[in-house]
């Protein structure tokens, strides 16, 4: 039987979690850069601040409850 997770085993869960949201908002912004004609360049930045955003989306997300 498996027993109950342990509190590293869930903060590591909840971390893993956390930055696959902002990985997930950053890589989204990225590909609607390149779907609306943007240069690889210029969707690499773009992508760059959506991790930025997604960052601070989290954290506001964390103040806020």
């Amino acid at each position: 039987m498996v027993g109950p997770m342990t509190d590293d085993e869930r903060r590591a869960g909840s971390q893993r979690l956390y930055a696959g949201f902002v990985v997930l908002v950053g890589a989204s912004a990225g590909v609607m850069a390149l779907s609306g004609g943007a240069t690889l360049v210029q969707a690499t930045l773009v992508a760059g601040a959506g991790v930025l955003l997604g960052g601070a989306l989290l954290w506001w997300l964390f103040r806020i409850v």
